[in-house]
């Protein structure tokens, strides 16, 4: 939930400049040492989440950014002629540069490295060449990272970007001194490519190969890892892109049409949406009845049945008539806004792993640099000569950037609930990954969570000699002419079991007792029957008194949660039709798989003992954790309980009555489904009002968890093992760079796997 005082406000500041993780905590330092304010910046998504109190105001917090060498920009309100609209973004931008700077500087590059490799195309002069070709990539090429190397010294700081820079220019300085004041300018000059140091004066020497290849892969590396980061960020896009651009508005007069864009509509306008249309906001039906397609946003490929009175939720597609929407939800308060904003801010927030690794982050380049000077003076003081300690110093600057540090938790949590808005899973917060590891009990909200929440035919009871397709027939064929839920549900059931129904003449609502009408079956007019639906006391009235069976069948259905209505016609009754609240047909699935998970459900819920133990037993929820009749104000007593005897308590539910409970929870799943309160309350949203997406939720985060930690690992385990091998001499610069390089990719690609998670509706 939303902690935050009225005093408070929240910005989002996008940034440019950053190049690691390192700047990203500097930043975070710079804005937190402001009086009221508080800061999470993430390197991955180039965004600082601010939150600060009315002392401060929003051109400060962009000084304090550029203070720090770097650049800020607050939100801009999305135009239809701005850049971002016509597709092309910063980012985009950003990215087309740093291929057109990767693509010039292999290709300068893979001549040097041929050369140097290969001792058969050392023609004479060709380290002249090597210098020609090398040198504007060290300088052009590498460019990013010496101005952001001189931005952090200018600051009395180092980044990553420090490490690059100083390594290139070092390698670029050494053999401009070995060709211009050494021997290695000498027409003729060869030297043989090996992967680890021979002691040598070094005047004869020159690692243009090491510069220029280190810097194209620094760049190959940066490329892919922006490229893959925009690629996590796709679900979010995408669920920005669903929505309507324009929308056909009614004038005061009812039908003059006129179209606008979608960000010119208001609360109360009225608006039409034709068949394959998408609804250009949330609204209420005025007039009109379809059918809708929600499946962009929820998933769901059922269309949903709609007519006045219904809400409808922008994005989604008109597939039936025409319909008359009135707008209650625009802009950022409509639903696809309010996911998206789930969405961005969970890739935004920071979860306690990726605190302990930005921490490192910070310190890390000091003591790398201490350590090349540390090398640098080891291998001059053992008199091994200047060449070999040069290299080594050089190789322990390249291999220690911590690019793969940085990357570790951004680009999985990224990955992660980017795939999680695909599925219908929303997740607020990176801290929400690591409660679902703890979590050991699940606590299930009956109404609308386990159950439908709407009323289906449960069965029907014939009394003896009666046909009981013909007792529904009948009972359907006159609740078809009623709006009520409980008709509706008997009406459908008929429907959907005889195809056809009967026609009704003389039908008549008998208040508070049911309905009565003639039933024509068919042409033969003498067919037709006298029927009557409802209460007991409306057959009574008839003289069509229930059997002492149809009377004990009616109170048992009644006695566990049913809804029971009487059919009789001709003067006799005939049979009890039940409805109720039916179990949804995933949820007996879905708890056995909590379990799976080691998980232990329990039902909670306001209905009486008998109807809550009836749906424990159909879904699989032992006797001992149903907890009946309970107040809304009880509930969240109840997770108390639960976690007073050590449970970690996960709570699913929906409505309103459920959002305190969320709240109380370790972790709160709302089924997106329910109600706002109830979503605002939760940690989780289930987009669909499927059970099963809890477990995906669960099972999702717990892998995210899991890669996180993974990336966390191998990015620890890199640098302690390379850095010894490195200071030792044993690593050509060259290598290094590429094998830092590819431990940045590593850990992007180890996240991007995330995306081909399965849910276990798909193993259906």
């Amino acid at each position: 939930m939303d902690t935050h005082t009225e005093s408070e406000r929240q910005v989002e500041l996008g940034l440019t400049g950053m190049t690691c993780a390192t700047c990203a905590h500097r930043i975070e330092r710079k804005l937190n040492k402001l009086e009221g304010v508080s800061a999470t910046v993430n390197y991955a998504t180039e965004k600082a989440k601010v939150t600060f109190t009315a002392s401060v105001t929003p051109a400060d917090l962009v000084a304090a950014v550029e203070q720090a060498g770097y650049g800020a920009r607050l939100p801009q309100p999305p135009s239809a002629d701005s850049g971002e609209a016509a597709g092309e973004t910063p980012e985009e931008d950003a990215l087309q540069l740093l291929r057109q700077r990767l693509v010039i500087s292999a290709a300068l590059t893979a001549p040097v490295i041929a050369m140097a490799m290969v001792p058969a195309l050392q023609f004479t002069n060709w380290q002249w060449l090597s210098l020609t070709l090398a040198a504007p990539v060290v300088a052009w090429g590498a460019w990013p990272f010496h101005r952001a190397a001189w931005t952090n010294l200018r600051h009395g700081t180092s980044t990553m970007d420090t490490l690059i820079s100083l390594g290139t220019l070092a390698a670029l300085g050494w053999s401009l001194y070995a060709l211009f004041w050494g021997t290695a300018g000498t027409p003729g000059m060869t030297h043989p490519f090996e992967l680890t140091v021979e002691r040598s004066d070094g005047s004869g020497n020159i690692y243009l190969e090491a510069a220029a290849g280190v810097t194209t892969f620094i760049l190959a590396g940066r490329y892919f890892e922006q490229r893959s980061k925009r690629r996590a960020g796709a679900a979010l896009r995408a669920l920005l892109s669903l929505g309507a651009k324009d929308v056909a508005v009614l004038g005061p007069d009812g039908t003059t049409e006129t179209n606008v864009p979608v960000e010119q509509i208001a609360v109360g306008d009225l608006f039409v949406v034709r068949p394959g249309e998408k609804i250009a906001t949330d609204g209420v039906i005025e007039r009109g009845t379809s059918a809708v397609d929600a499946s962009m946003l929820t998933g769901e490929s059922v269309p949903v049945e709609v007519g006045p009175g219904d809400a409808v939720v922008g994005a989604t597609v008109n597939v039936g008539g025409r319909l008359v929407v009135r707008a209650t939800r625009i802009g950022g308060d409509t639903q696809l806004a309010q996911m998206a904003l789930l969405v961005e801010d969970a890739q935004n927030g920071k979860a306690q792993v990726q605190r302990l690794a930005d921490q490192i982050s910070g310190i890390f380049v000091p003591i790398v640099i201490l350590l090349a000077a540390g090398t640098l003076g080891f291998w001059l003081g053992t008199g091994n000569g200047l060449a070999t300690a040069f290299t080594a110093a050089v190789a322990v600057l390249i291999i220690a950037c911590p690019c793969a540090l940085g990357l570790a938790t951004p680009t999985a949590l990224m990955v992660g609930t980017g795939r999680g808005a695909q599925l219908g899973i929303l997740i607020k917060g990176p801290e929400v990954l690591e409660s679902t590891r703890t979590v050991d009990t699940v606590v299930l909200d009956k109404t609308g969570t386990v159950t439908t929440g709407r009323m289906t035919l449960r069965e029907v009871i014939a009394a003896d000699g009666e046909n009981a397709t013909e007792i529904l027939r009948y009972a359907g064929a006159l609740e078809d002419a009623s709006e009520h839920p409980i008709a509706r549900a008997i009406a459908d059931a008929a429907r959907d079991e005889s195809g056809s129904l009967p026609q009704v003449e003389d039908f008549t609502n008998v208040e508070g007792l049911g309905v009565q009408g003639v039933l024509v079956d068919g042409t033969d007019t003498s067919a037709s029957h006298a029927v009557l639906v409802g209460r007991p006391q409306l057959l009574a009235e008839w003289s069509q008194h229930l059997t002492p069976e149809l009377q004990t069948s009616l109170e048992n259905a009644q006695s566990t949660g049913g809804t029971a209505v009487a059919v009789g016609w001709d003067g006799k009754a005939r049979g009890v039709v039940v409805v109720a609240d039916a179990v949804k047909p995933t949820s007996a699935t879905a708890i056995r798989e909590l379990r799976a998970l080691g998980l232990r459900p329990v039902l909670l819920t306001g209905d009486n003992e008998a109807v809550a133990r009836t749906v424990a037993a159909e879904v699989g929820i032992d006797e001992a954790d149903v907890f009946a009749d309970v107040l809304p104000a009880d509930k969240v007593a109840v997770v108390k309980r639960l976690q007073g005897e050590g449970r970690v308590v996960a709570m699913i539910g929906d409505g309103v009555n459920d959002a305190a409970a969320l709240a109380q929870a370790d972790l709160g799943l709302a089924m997106g489904t329910g109600t706002d309160v109830a979503i605002e309350a939760s940690d989780l949203t289930l987009v669909r009002g499927d059970l099963r997406v809890a477990v995906d939720a669960i099972r999702l985060s717990r892998r995210t968890l899991t890669t996180i930690k993974g990336n966390l690992f191998w990015a620890f385990a890199y640098n302690v093992a390379a850095l010894p091998l490195a200071a030792a001499g044993l690593l050509n610069p060259m290598l290094a760079g590429a094998a830092m390089a590819f431990s940045s990719v590593f850990v992007v690609s180890n996240s991007l796997r995330l995306r081909g998670f399965k849910t276990s509706a798909s193993h259906d």
